[in-house]
């Protein structure tokens, strides 16, 4: 049996002649590999527009700031619930073996909507894809009972360079209306690992940042493993007050997909381990497919899923292009019309407080020509614009609760 570590070794042999093709096309690809087809065998039937759920599955770590009266110590908390989210968000993903799989990539109007109940209540997240070209996922994430809210949007470029590079582009704003406090929060850069092997995985790059209004600023540098030392997924992370990067307040370090230690200052005693593989997440709820709008991820997408489960390529092709087709066919219509697509829960904003208040201390700008402009949930819509399986969803949320 072919070793993970040779070349091709994470492949069955039936899978090698299309990895190989695969791995050709990549290295002679010019474009955004987002738009190349991937065997059948590394397809995932999960869509993007998912992948926002990732930022609140473990709720009460996600609501945990909104109990902390001290604003240095709500700042440490905004700072271990987004790398508790790190696991989830690029570690969570693979199959049974490990892998990491190709997500589908959503078409303009997708919707994902879920919400969570546990002991920090009810956390609702609703997601969709606002722009197509270019792709751009938008979201918002909310708990009324700790008035926590998080929003955000973010696009994805890929492009080779001895592997796959993945640059994301956008950032996310979490808010504790109580304080008057706001957190902006940059996304990490990737590239995909293992791909000589066929065992790709996800290793997270450069540094991201978490700024807040009340003073203090997290810097995270990410590192993985070397050729000679080092561990994959590993991070080191700083809190200090905004514009002092020196004053270290808190440090954090370990690997983002197992375990890290919260110490104080830089080199003082552990105050706390956390354990990404023990800390359970909250199973999130989602209506009955056939209760869903037909606009919804996964009632879109069921009988790709289908095929991508049964390794069945010509329908996993063939329903992929009914709905290809069907979106082209709606944007021709449009333009013919005079009108664009209607989003249901976000709207453009020119001028955000937000990005003119915070964005300086970390070189934060809009990048509105790689994101079409910067996105925030619009309440007053969603309230105009209902979706078919709103009901559904709460029903099933209030049966979790009984």
């Amino acid at each position: 049996m072919a070793s993970k570590e040779t070349e091709g070794g994470g492949v069955a042999p039936q899978n090698k002649g299309s990895w190989s093709a695969f791995l050709k096309s990549i290295a002679s690809f010019s474009g955004d590999l987002s738009s190349l087809t991937a065997p059948p065998f590394i397809l995932s039937s999960t869509s993007l527009v998912e992948f926002s759920s990732y930022w609140a599955e473990h709720p009460s770590i996600f609501v945990a700031p909104a109990k902390e009266k001290d604003p240095e110590k709500r700042a440490l908390l905004v700072l271990k619930w987004f790398l508790s989210t790190l696991k989830q968000q690029y570690a969570s993903r693979s199959d049974k073996f490990g892998n990491e799989k190709k997500p589908l990539n959503p078409f303009l109007g997708e919707l994902f909507l879920g919400k969570w109940v546990d002991s920090a209540g009810t956390t609702d997240l609703v997601s969709e894809q606002v722009s197509h070209h270019p792709p751009v996922t938008a979201y918002n994430i909310s708990n009324k009972e700790h008035g926590v809210s998080l929003q955000g949007y973010n696009a994805q470029k890929a492009s080779f360079s001895r592997t796959i590079n993945v640059k994301q582009i956008g950032h996310a704003v979490y808010s504790i209306p109580a304080y008057d406090e706001t957190y902006l929060i940059t996304l990490p850069n990737l590239h995909i690992e293992g791909l000589i092997f066929g065992s790709p995985f996800v290793e997270l790059n450069d540094k991201t940042y978490i700024t807040s209004s009340s003073g203090f600023t997290a810097k995270i540098d990410y590192s993985g493993k070397g050729w000679l030392s080092g561990k994959k997924n590993s991070f080191t992370a700083t809190l200090y007050p905004t514009g002092k990067e020196k004053e270290t307040l808190y440090t954090i370090t370990g690997q983002w997909n197992k375990t890290f230690e919260i110490i104080k200052g830089k080199k003082g005693a552990a105050i706390e381990t956390y354990d990404a593989e023990a800390s359970a997440t909250t199973p999130l709820i989602v209506a009955p497919i056939d209760e869903q709008d037909p606009m919804e991820s996964r009632r879109a997408w069921a009988k790709v899923a289908a095929g991508i489960a049964v390794g069945d390529m010509d329908v996993t092709g063939a329903e992929k292009s009914k709905i290809e087709v069907s979106q082209r066919e709606l944007r021709i219509q449009e333009k013919s019309e005079g009108r664009s697509w209607a989003r249901r829960y976000f709207s453009l904003v020119e001028n955000d407080p937000v990005l003119t208040q915070l964005g300086p201390a970390i070189g934060v700008t809009p990048e509105a020509d790689k994101t079409g402009g910067v996105w925030r949930f619009d309440q007053a819509k969603a309230l105009l614009l209902p979706v078919k399986s709103v009901k559904a969803l709460d029903a099933a949320a209030e049966e979790v609760k009984a």
